[in-house]
């Protein structure tokens, strides 16, 4: 029997095939097939230089192992397997009575369970997704019905609104799912451009209501190839896309659930969803929804006319511009300390779920104003923030 090893893995529940991951790898230990996105263990060297960009966390999972998981193990995966017994000698529990800084076994396992954030879990109510049901060798073909600037034409911020029709064809969406898009042509290497991933910014039941539509929220990117093929799309032409992708970053199903939601830019796309969702639930009854938006200027905020019309009952909104002429820079943490006893406030509720989604240089600010603001309620945000993520109520997708 080998010695036991630490082997880096792939959660296949919550990643979202954006392969990102893949992309950073400096040595190609990640890898994909049209299902999965796996990590090749004789490769591997733990860098962890792939930990960082992903946006789920999916890419922070790790099994202590006699014999590592082999690709074909990995690429056949649902979900991943949990922690097995380590065999030591005459013990056959590897973590009992084990002191980490003493047996090697015992500080593998440690590590493994240590994560960067720990498992994420989906709110106890929500739906259960459809997740991967069209791949790489069998996309789908999407319609496009519309495409819409949602920024102002002074703005130098292209974001389009992309409304996409599935031609009857099955793909059952939920609230805070992504798919990919295919964009056409081939790569430098002469290899199909790896997919690229949208958030669906349109409730279950399409983006008019029992239509069979999902809308995208996409910005046009200096160079890039899918946001550009996306953000010049014409009505009547076809695309192609797969997924649906994303288990854990949904919508709870119970109408008196509190939503927390703080994004900037086109992390407002399952924002829009789960608002749209809810009024259409509860109709003109309050929604119990918070959100902090964060954008350079009103002309450059996605859907910052269509949010101007949503009734304060439903939606409390909080949208904070940084480069607004002769004002002071003003973000999404500022905001939040500025709104801090209506965030502690619904910190104590234990039916709040909170939600973070958009550039990821954001997390470092808001996880600071979480922590100011627990401090003043003498609670530890990280302590709490454990245990909100172990209950399904506190979700992060960045990028």
């Amino acid at each position: 029997m080998s010695a036991p090893v630490k082997q880096h893995l792939i959660d296949p529940e919550i990643c979202i095939r954006c392969h990102t991951c893949e992309m950073t790898c400096p040595i190609g230990a990640i890898e994909h097939d049209d299902n999965n996105v796996v990590v090749d263990a004789d490769k591997c060297n733990h860098c962890m230089d792939c930990i960082p960009v992903c946006p789920t966390g999916s890419i922070d999972e790790w099994r202590v192992v006699n014999t590592p998981y082999s690709l074909d193990q990995q690429y056949g995966w649902m979900e991943l397997p949990e922690q097995a017994d380590i065999s030591l000698g005459s013990s056959t529990d590897a973590s009992a009575e084990l002191v980490a800084d003493q047996d090697p076994v015992a500080q593998l396992l440690e590590e493994a369970h240590r994560g960067a954030g720990g498992k994420t879990k989906a709110p106890v109510s929500a739906s259960n997704p459809s997740i991967n049901l069209y791949n790489l060798s069998s996309p789908i073909d999407a319609s496009v019905q519309g495409n819409y600037r949602i920024t102002s034409q002074d703005s130098d911020s292209d974001v389009r609104h992309i409304v996409l029709d599935l031609q009857g064809k099955p793909f059952p969406v939920l609230e805070g799912q992504s798919v990919g898009v295919l964009a056409p042509g081939l790569d430098s290497n002469g290899k199909a451009h790896l997919p690229r991933l949208y958030s669906i910014s349109s409730p279950r039941d399409g983006e008019r209501p029992g239509y069979h539509n999902v809308s995208l929220t996409v910005k046009r990117e200096d160079k890039g190839i899918c946001s550009n093929f996306l953000c010049d799309v014409n009505k009547g032409d076809t695309l192609k896309i797969i997924g649906p992708f994303g288990g854990t970053f949904l919508l709870p199903s119970d109408p008196d659930a509190r939503l927390l939601m703080i994004c900037t830019g086109t992390g407002a796309a399952p924002m829009r969803a789960f608002t749209m969702a809810r009024e259409r639930a509860i109709g003109n009854k309050p929604g119990g929804m918070v959100m902090f938006f964060g954008a350079r200027t009103p002309e450059s905020l996605p859907y910052f006319g269509p949010l101007k019309k949503i009734p304060a009952t439903l939606l409390d909104q909080h949208l904070v511009f940084s480069r607004i002429p002769n004002e002071r820079k003003a973000y999404v943490q500022d905001r939040m300390l500025e709104q801090q006893e209506l965030i502690a406030e619904m910190l104590n509720d234990d039916n709040t779920h909170i939600y973070l989604c958009g550039l990821k240089a954001m997390e470092e600010g808001v996880e600071q104003a979480f922590t100011e603001i627990c401090a003043s309620i003498g609670t530890p945000w990280l302590d709490l923030r454990d245990t909100l993520r172990d209950e399904g109520r506190f979700h992060v997708e960045t990028y």
